[in-house]
């Protein structure tokens, strides 16, 4: 900001305490200036953001098919059997399906299948028979070619009533109840998974809407009809005329007046209203909610069942909610919520904690885990989803009963039996998390926003006179010319090309935001192309959805279309994005999708997309879709196609993982925002997305140094690492608090960076088997039930614990070991397990520990970004266990493009200790022999009882592949105090076949 040729869509730095917009008349500079001094000087009187607004969000009462289904009484629902004529099979396909019928009179059958998988996994498929309208299912979202069925053996079980049992998987047992219909999954004869023991099954079938019902349903609601909602919004509006939205809705006039929030009782006497429309509407056809009518021309058609799980102590998941890691009940007796959790993708700025509200993302998958067996499921369906979890009452575990909106059950049913297991099968159906560019683990310094290129080359230089090692600047919308996506404001940044330039030289990167509304103006050649294209999004009546967001009125293009986002994918070609440069990535952000002035600040409903399905049943997938074709696009603009992507995306559903990472959103400057990052990002790597992190110094409001010291720690042992601030805040970069804040910043963030390698290593093991990068402590220690309750705590992998301080004025931390030797990182000092005690933790320390019986690999030296560090040496950390042992992986490929996946040029090290001897063989890889030229500079062996009397080292194949290398001897230092053997320059390679032997 801070210049006269800002956006004039925009309100200015100051002013601002949310997000808001307004559009307005393309007029002369001065006159517009004008305009925009007089609207902000009356809206900033008079306006204050302090909390989330919950009257623009809706709950369960507010919702029909939740509000319908939620409380019903056991009984009242119909009851489904199976047909038994109409079951079939294939063992060898690994299938079993039918027919279910209703106890409902003239209900139409439902198709089911359940399909088999050679990890355990079942799925549970139910449709319509015979529908009026075939339900829309995403075609790629689940990964159908990683799921190889399992040969089955069916047979009739000895009960009474004649259920199925189907074996599969080696000890998987899937019973069948026909009547009522009912399965059951048994791991080993326990017990796992069991659904519609509740009898809540429930499907909705599409029907025929009847006109007249209709009509009486709208006596009387204002605003109903097209017409009718012309005359009432302008009637609402007093004859003014709308120049834009503030991100609460209320609208902006082009006198400069703003629409006044209705009083309590107006809104009260409003909801009164539409309630009586909706209880007149026998047929249940239209929705009300906060001025805003859903046509729902389809009428209601949602589905809904019942999961429990016997015997389960902890239940995990759902993401994304501002609440604890273990899943608080929400219904029976001292639930914890009034409220199911909602999983319905929204932008919700400055949200509150220990919610169950719906956030920025949606993964309808829950954990549960005891100490003898851990089981999951996952429901995948897109549409808007409400969860109720309750402890189960005579028979013990818990029961979770899951609503969709719309679309077809489709149920995996994932049954471990451990922690890792049950991650696995997961990331099987949705995805592995992509490898990121080294550069995108590193520090990432953002603000809303950098205000021009002299005060991006100030930061910039700040940090190169600090030596504080970053990897990437952002720059916010303001960078663009009045919200255009895709275009530089040329006062601002008149050679962005140069601007990235001088970050590349030291090895950084440039990150841009680029957001899905596009601002309708017909010079603006991405809009012109997109209209003349058909590549929007319409609204119920064909027409290109016009909605409010950061530019003003905006378009949304159709992100479930694949055309859509390879021509979207396009626009990221150095040609077509002017000003680019390959060190140029992007930011997807508001892609929930956000739109100002429309229902719960998202889009209608029942908007279309080309194909004519409902917003409604892919709301949930646009953010992901967006990403993709981002990403997509950041490897198309290479031109051998190889290049790494990075795009960070706020919205998100089950494998965003496979694009990119992303973010908890607009968090604020406090401790307990800090105290909550942890929870959300466990609850969100568990569900599969290992790439995620919260803003480090919160998003609204001033941080002090403290705070922003401890923030910083937690930072960077979390996966996404990125400092960001709202523009009204005070500065937060690292330098702002002076000495000695700025020095313990630094020196968190080179911990960061000199465990470079182990995250690269840990994301590595991520992107191949699936696994978290951050994880609660009982998936590697599932029977120390301590464990399932924490999550102040966590690992980094299998080999560092880390516990944060996130708590003001505190100097010491209460840590809990699991079993086994875990030892200080800075400081090597040892504790044993299982146990809790209290470390010390001063302000310019966070206590972290390897885990004895690893090796974790490490680079030493200081540089400024991760790309200045890549023919560094390394430093092996050997962390004895009680036996003397250890071993660990190193992952080494060329660290930015895609060629360890498409030619499987990496490679994997594994570095083993046993009775004092250090070997280093190859693993994995197809990368050519000397392409990595890495040394090992040091090897540090943790726990070493006593001084040796020599280390020698040997080469297997000689330094040229020939005979074998004589040992050679070794300096080192031994600290008997510490139990540390140092053994420096024993003149190995990394990838090289070596043995080390200590006598």
């Amino acid at each position: 900001m801070g210049s006269s040729s800002a956006s004039f869509s925009s309100v200015p730095e100051g002013c601002r305490s949310g997000r808001s917009v307004a559009s307005l008349p393309r007029k002369p500079v001065w006159s517009r200036l004008t305009t925009v001094f007089v609207m902000i000087s009356s809206v900033c009187q008079r306006t204050t953001i302090l909390a989330v607004d919950r009257s623009k969000f809706r709950k369960c009462s507010d919702t029909g098919f939740c509000k319908q289904f939620r409380d019903v009484a056991p009984g009242v629902l119909p009851r489904f059997r199976v047909d038994s004529e109409s079951l079939k099979q294939n063992e060898k396909a690994g299938f079993l399906g039918g027919q279910l019928l209703s106890s409902e009179a003239g209900s139409k059958p439902l198709d089911f299948t359940v399909n088999f998988y050679t990890d355990g996994t079942s799925r549970l498929k139910i449709k319509e028979n015979s529908p009026l309208r075939e339900r829309w299912e995403p075609p790629d979202v689940v990964l159908e070619e990683n799921l190889v069925p399992a040969g089955i053996s069916v047979g009739k079980a000895t009960m009474p009533d004649g259920s199925v049992r189907v074996e599969f998987a080696g000890d998987k047992t899937l019973v069948m109840q026909l009547d009522p219909f009912q399965i059951d999954l048994y791991v080993g004869g326990v017990p796992a998974v069991t659904v519609n023991k509740g009898g809540l099954l429930h499907f909705q079938p599409y029907r025929e809407k009847k006109v007249k019902q209709v009509v009486a349903a709208n006596e009387g609601v204002e605003g109903e009809g097209e017409a009718g909602e012309e005359e009432a919004e302008a009637d609402k509006h007093g004859g003014k005329k709308v120049v834009g939205y503030w991100e609460d809705g209320l609208a902006i006039y082009e006198d400069g007046s703003r629409e006044e929030k209705p009083s309590v009782e107006e809104e009260e006497a409003k909801a009164r209203q539409l309630q009586e429309a909706a209880e007149a509407d026998e047929d249940k056809w239209e929705e009300y909610f906060g001025g805003h009518t859903d046509s729902r021309p389809h009428g209601p058609a949602s589905v809904g069942v019942d999961v429990r799980f016997p015997g389960s102590e902890h239940l995990y998941g759902l993401p994304e909610h501002a609440s604890s890691f273990r899943l608080k009940t929400t219904k029976g007796p001292g639930a914890a919520y009034s409220d199911p959790y909602r999983l319905y993708n929204l932008d919700v700025f400055e949200y509150e904690l220990d919610e169950p509200m719906a956030l920025y993302g949606s993964i309808p998958f829950v954990a549960s885990h005891t100490a003898k067996v851990s089981a999951g499921a996952f429901l995948f369906n897109p549409s808007e989803t409400f969860v109720d979890v309750q402890a189960g009452a005579k028979e013990g575990g818990y029961e979770t009963h899951w609503l969709s909106e719309c679309g077809v059950l489709d149920l995996f049913l994932l049954p471990g039996p451990t922690p890792r297991a049950v991650a696995k099968q997961m990331t099987t159906l949705t995805g592995t998390q992509a490898l990121p560019p080294l550069f995108a683990l590193g520090y990432h310094q953002c603000r809303w926003n950098y205000k021009d290129e002299k005060d991006v080359a100030q930061v910039h230089g700040k940090f190169e006179e600090l030596d504080f090692p970053y990897d990437v600047l952002w720059l916010d919308i303001e960078h663009t010319d009045g919200k255009r996506y895709f275009t530089w404001d040329e006062h601002l940044f008149p050679d962005p090309v140069a601007m990235q330039e001088s970050l590349a030289v030291q090895g950084r990167k440039m990150v841009t935001i680029v957001d899905p509304h596009i601002k309708r103006d017909d010079n603006f050649p991405v809009h012109k192309e997109a209209t003349e294209r058909g590549l929007y999004v319409k609204d119920k009546n064909g027409q290109d959805f016009d909605g409010f967001c950061w530019p003003g009125q905006s378009s949304y293009l159709d992100f479930t279309d694949a055309g859509v986002r390879r021509w979207w994918a396009e626009r990221f070609g150095l040609d077509k994005y002017v000003g680019s440069t390959p060190h140029l990535y992007t930011w997807n952000d508001m892609n929930e999708p956000s739109v100002f002035n429309g229902p719960e600040v998202s889009m209608q409903k029942d908007c279309l997309n080309l194909a004519d399905v409902e917003h409604r049943e892919w709301h949930n997938l646009y953010g992901l879709y967006m990403q993709r074709a981002t990403a997509e696009g950041l490897t198309l603009r290479d031109p051998e196609g190889m290049e790494r992507p990075f795009v960070l995306s706020r919205a998100f559903y089950a494998g965003s993982q496979r694009w990119g990472a992303i973010w908890t959103g607009d968090n604020k400057a406090e401790w307990s925002h800090l105290q909550m990052a942890a929870p959300m990002l466990l609850s969100i790597g568990l569900s599969g997305l290992a790439f995620a992190g919260a803003d480090v110094g919160g998003f609204f409001g001033d941080t002090d140094s403290e705070l922003m010291t401890r923030w910083m720690q937690a930072g960077a042992f979390q996966p996404f690492f990125r400092g960001h601030a709202h523009h009204d805040t005070k500065r937060k970069e690292p330098w702002v608090y002076g000495e000695p804040t700025t020095s313990r910043i630094r020196a968190a963030v080179m911990a960061r960076y000199t465990l470079l390698p182990f995250w690269y290593t840990t994301f590595y093991v991520a992107f191949a088997e699936g696994l978290p990068v951050m994880r609660p402590l009982w998936m590697e220690y599932p029977s120390e039930k301590i464990t399932f309750d924490m999550d102040d705590q966590w690992l980094i992998g299998s080999d560092l614990l880390v516990k944060p301080v996130t708590a003001a004025g505190a100097t010491t931390a209460s840590v809990y070991f699991p079993k086994g030797v875990w030892y200080d990182i800075d400081t090597y000092a040892a504790f044993a397990g299982p146990a809790t005690k209290k470390v010390e933790a001063p302000l310019e320390k966070i206590p972290v520990y390897q885990r004895g019986g690893s090796i974790v690999p490490r680079k030493m030296r200081l540089r400024r970004s991760s790309a200045l560090m890549a023919g560094d040496p390394y430093t092996m950390v050997v962390a004895l266990d009680g036996g003397g042992s250890a071993e660990g992986l190193v992952y080494m490929d060329d660290e930015h493009t895609l060629k360890h996946d498409k030619k499987s040029e990496f490679v994997v090290r594994k570095l083993t200790m046993q009775k004092g001897s250090l070997s280093c063989v190859r693993v994995g890889g197809g990368m050519e022999a000397g392409m990595i030229k890495n040394e090992v500079e040091r090897v540090v062996v943790v726990g070493w009882k006593s001084k040796p009397k020599s280390v020698t080292v040997s080469v297997e194949g000689g330094k040229e592949g020939g005979e074998a290398q004589a040992a050679l001897l070794l300096e080192f230092e031994y600290n008997g105090k510490k139990k540390v053997l140092t053994i420096r320059k024993p003149a190995v390679m990394v990838d090289e076949n070596w043995t080390m032997v200590i006598r």
